[in-house]
């Protein structure tokens, strides 16, 4: 799996998650860090975000270090290569619950900690995640759903809306990855950790061929952090309308609902099914907007504060701080020198 430049950020708290196992085996990660150009100083300030790309890099770095693309999260590991395997057995399924079935029981024949369970009754269908009956990582759980949910909403070409996902673990102090990239239901300290859909779902035939394998899997694992998009996501729709403009020029909802040709009632209900609001899509954009342009781009502060429609530059260092706890400056010591 590669690295890809796809927009959307991800919390410092997950990087502390993702090298934590590294860190107990007394690995030095100095070259992931580097690799996926992350400033030692984002990793002490605890509302910090990086991108998606960075985020894809430095799993791409630690899965290389420790040969195990789960992050030394089961006792057994996921050699490197094993998620194209997977990946290539599920796309010649015939439909969904066919290729959920051969997904779960490659991991399972794969890792040790970790079984996945499909389960269906009436019109709700669950992937319970059993776990040993030990309690995991909170992250373990969560990054065991990125991977099966992920390429599940590749390979039927349409993200699976979520109706609840459950953990057996106690909250953790910022549950915003999981609202943000699974659904808003979300709960904790439940019999059971599961995610559940809609049943009906299990019978959307596979979309994608072994022809579009490679694709897919140079975009990963950037393409599973953030919640799944495509082209026939309302949010996905909102976020790339949004882009082709500048903030301040954004329009209201119902402007916007004008704009793709339904009402605006619809347009939020629609939003809400996917587990966002219109002013939570406008927010996260400009937020990941900024880190992006600080991370990659050769512009000043002050021209990025005015492409995310700050007028003033000291504002907009007043608000990036409050939404990740450090200077733009950090963001722009780390992102490499403009050729």
């Amino acid at each position: 799996m590669k690295s890809a430049g796809l927009k959307g950020t991800v919390s410092i708290e997950l990087v502390h998650e993702a090298i934590h196992a590294a860190a107990l085996r007394n690995m030095d990660i100095s070259s992931v860090l580097e690799s996926a150009k992350i400033d030692r100083e984002l990793l002490n300030a605890p509302r910090a975000r990086i991108s998606a790309a960075a985020y894809s890099q430095m799993w791409v770095a630690l899965a290389d270090l420790m040969d195990d693309e789960f992050f030394g999260l089961d006792s057994h590991g996921l050699r490197r290569g094993s998620y194209a395997l997977m990946t290539r057995a599920a796309v010649n399924a015939d439909n969904l619950a066919h290729a959920l079935r051969r997904i779960l029981r490659f991991l399972h024949a794969t890792l040790d900690d970790f079984r996945g369970e499909l389960v269906c009754d009436g019109d709700e269908a669950r992937i319970v995640l059993h776990d040993g009956g030990v309690l995991r990582r909170l992250f373990g759980y969560g990054t065991w759903f990125i991977l099966v949910h992920g390429l599940a909403c590749w390979l039927v070409h349409r993200r699976i809306p979520l109706r609840e996902m459950q953990f057996r673990c106690p909250p953790p102090g910022d549950d915003s990855h999981y609202r943000t990239r699974f659904c808003e239901n979300v709960k904790f300290n439940g019999e059971t950790t599961h995610i559940s859909f809609a049943s009906d779902l299990l019978d959307l035939k596979i979309a994608e061929s072994p022809a579009t394998v490679n694709n897919f899997l140079r975009e990963a694992p950037a393409n599973l952090l953030v919640k799944y998009r495509n082209d026939a996501s309302t949010s996905a729709q909102v976020r790339n309308r949004l882009r082709s403009q500048m903030p301040e020029a954004w329009p209201e909802l119902e402007k916007l609902a004008q704009e793709l040709c339904v009402s605006g009632t619809t347009l939020q209900r629609r939003l809400q099914q996917e587990g966002v609001s219109y002013q939570r899509v406008k927010d996260d954009l400009r937020r990941d907007i900024a880190i992006d342009l600080l991370s990659s781009a050769s512009l000043t502060v002050a021209e990025v504060a005015a492409r995310t429609g700050f007028q003033e530059t000291s504002a907009f260092h007043r608000a990036f701080k409050k939404w990740t706890g450090v200077s733009p400056g950090a963001y722009r010591s780390s992102a490499p020198a403009p050729e």
